[in-house]
Order: C-alpha cells, then sequence, then structure tokens
C-alpha cells in the first residue's frame, strides 16, 4: 500500500533516534482539499485505533487512519534533495489529481 523508500527510511529512522523515540509509529495523514487536490502530514504516534492499518515499508512501522488509507493506496514516501540544495520528503501518489508518472 504506502512503500518507504531507503533514503526516507533513513532518515525518519534517525528522526525517531534523535528525539529518543526509537521505535516509534509514523502515522502518515491525507486529507483530500476543496480543489481535489492532497494535503499530507505524518507525526510519530502512539496512538493506534482499531480501526487504523498497520504496515511496515523499509524498516519503518507506519500507521493509517481508515479514511486516509484510499487515498493512500500505492503511495511512494521519499526523502530527497531540492533544487535549492535542502532536503525534504516528498509523497509520490498516483491518487493525486497533480501526479505525473515519471519517465523512464
Amino acid at each position: 500500500m504506502i512503500t518507504v523508500t531507503p533514503s526516507a527510511a533513513q532518515q525518519i529512522l534517525y528522526s525517531a533516534k534523535e528525539t529518543g523515540i526509537d521505535g516509534a509509529i509514523l502515522r502518515i495523514a491525507i486529507k483530500k482539499m476543496a480543489d481535489d487536490s492532497l494535503h499530507y502530514a505524518m507525526g510519530f504516534d502512539d496512538a493506534i485505533a482499531d480501526n487504523d492499518l498497520r504496515l511496515e515499508s523499509a524498516g519503518v512501522q507506519l500507521v493509517i487512519a481508515e479514511k486516509s488509507q484510499p487515498l493512500a493506496d500505492g503511495m511512494t514516501i521519499d526523502y530527497v534533495e531540492l533544487d535549492d540544495g535542502e532536503r525534504n520528503f516528498i509523497f509520490i501518489n498516483p491518487n493525486d489529481k497533480n501526479y505525473v508518472p515519471a519517465e523512464d
């Protein structure tokens, strides 16, 4: 359902360790906006609901609320260098109306 790239996994696990919460679960939230674009949020969480989906990708434990699950299907989380040299997480999601597949 959700793929975490090795680069993203390394940064997520590093962040968890740096904040003293090794083994933490990363919650992913996706909200559809009025213009049909998607808004993403993520953060460490220890409150897991019965209807949350739990999964693992690249050694990262993930949780996603039931209402966000259809919007996350097939999504990839990556950690990349942007044009200005800054590194940031990006969400590559075929469910987003602005998604454009990468060219080979």
